[in-house]
């Protein structure tokens, strides 16, 4: 009888459809990973180029920063609608088209003759790249059982960091040996064929055979008919301390990835392509950092999840005392040193921050949730931080700018700490919506 019941496949499937169930949905993952570098890869590759394009449009600092900025504060503004678009039209048809713009955007900046074209296409970069993101995770998780889905979850976070590094370093190279234009015509190439690929292999009825049903209780209470109202995102004071918190301490990381190539040119002497490899170290430590600090988090808070906030208040401590001594001596070793342990610290509190939110809300309105951790990052942090350290650098000297970014970790500090103490009230104000689910539940 069940045997009845199961779909028919064709031959070649029926033949080893365990086998099939196993590597299917790590193909699908490694292909969203891969346009996840593809993502960020286009996206940073910018800053290996910024030396170059300073010198040839003679660009201010505040020039290059808006360059960068622009498409953190897209895919800020735009996560939460494209997204909603994406689930109703389908998630793999929204991927593709989102990774066919941010590609032919990018090739549109290889051949920009002039910053206010190359702000244009920059614009549509953000565009194409804003709901990746979410909508990726969301495809790679609905094939994978829920008892992984954190541990790739995490992973596919972390990969923003390591297409970083691999645009940084990979980008630098290409200016210096071909030509900053090629930089970019190499990322977009990169990404159309691989968009190619993914479009061959991954399908929407691909992904239904191979679905995995949520069996959580916070599922079943969906199923119910209960959902928590969207409101409850921004009247639980605790769930507002972590946006505030989570996407301050994004400020300086930011300022991290976006101007470190810029930093080795003018202070370490070193060409484009050499600062680029320098700076893509300290990009790989941001990521490394993010991973290896919500290793640590869980560990400390398996018996007392409170433990997150204290974690989360001390990553950004660390990093502000590291960078801010680092800014402040010479070049050399120990500067490098100091540099580097900052930058390992600088995105440590990502993880807590989407633990502490998923903690906090409902796992019916769960998604919208990260969605909005999302945008809080993107606006305080990964478009803010470029941009205010660019004007900075226009009056005080990139150096000067670089060494008062940290100072914003006190203030990502201080919401935590609030946040932290509010944190009892906030677990009631939770257990008391889910009260509300129960007299939900038997009206069908």
């Amino acid at each position: 009888m069940v045997l009845q019941a199961q779909p028919i496949e064709s031959h070649a499937e029926a033949s080893t459809p365990t086998r099939k169930r196993r590597i299917y949905p790590w193909v699908v993952f490694a292909l969203a990973f891969g346009l996840l570098l593809s993502d960020y890869m286009s996206r940073q590759v910018l800053s290996a180029v910024f030396p170059i394009l300073k010198a040839e449009w003679s660009l201010s600092d505040s020039h290059l920063a808006s360059l960068s900025s622009i498409v953190a504060l897209m895919v800020g503004l735009l996560t939460f609608p494209l997204s909603l678009l994406a689930d109703r039209w389908g998630r793999v048809k929204s991927l593709i088209l989102m990774a066919v713009l941010w590609s032919v955007a990018t090739l549109l900046c290889a051949i920009a003759t002039s910053y206010e074209q190359m702000l244009g296409a920059r614009f549509l970069v953000g565009v194409g790249e804003a709901a990746y993101g979410s909508v990726g995770i969301a495809l790679v998780l609905s094939v994978f059982a829920p008892r992984v889905h954190a541990a790739l979850a995490g992973a596919f976070m972390a990969g923003g960091s390591f297409g970083s590094v691999i645009g940084v370093a990979i980008g630098g190279f290409i200016a210096v040996q071909f030509s900053w234009r090629w930089s970019f015509a190499a990322m977009a190439v990169f990404g159309l064929l691989l968009v190619a690929v993914f479009r061959v292999v991954v399908t929407e009825a691909r992904l239904k055979r191979y679905a995995v049903e949520d069996a959580t209780p916070g599922a079943a209470l969906e199923a119910d008919g209960f959902r928590a109202p969207v409101s409850s995102l921004f009247t639980n004071p605790t769930v507002l301390f972590v946006y505030l918190g989570g996407g301050l301490q994004m400020f300086t990381a930011a300022v991290l990835l976006a101007w470190m190539p810029s930093f080795f040119n003018r202070y370490y002497g070193l060409a484009p392509d050499k600062a680029g490899v320098a700076a893509s170290v300290f990009v790989l430590l941001v990521g490394t950092g993010m991973i290896v600090c919500g290793m640590i988090t869980d560990r400390v808070s398996r018996n007392d999840p409170a433990a997150k906030w204290t974690s989360a208040i001390a990553y950004c401590l660390i990093s502000l005392a590291f960078l801010t001594v680092g800014f402040s001596i010479g070049t050399g070793t120990a500067q490098l040193v100091l540099l580097g342990i900052g930058a390992f610290f600088s995105a440590g509190c990502s993880g807590p921050s989407a633990a502490m939110v998923a903690n906090l809300t409902h796992t019916s309105i769960r998604a919208s949730a990260m969605g909005t951790l999302t945008v809080a990052n993107n606006l305080l942090g990964l478009a803010l931080g470029p941009f205010v350290v660019g004007i900075l650098a226009d009056h005080l000297g990139l150096l000067d700018a670089m060494r008062l970014a940290p100072l914003v970790y006190i203030a990502a500090a201080a919401a935590l700490v609030l946040g932290r103490r509010s944190y009892p009230a906030g677990m009631r104000r939770l257990a008391e919506l889910r009260a509300n689910a129960a007299p939900a539940a038997p009206a069908n």
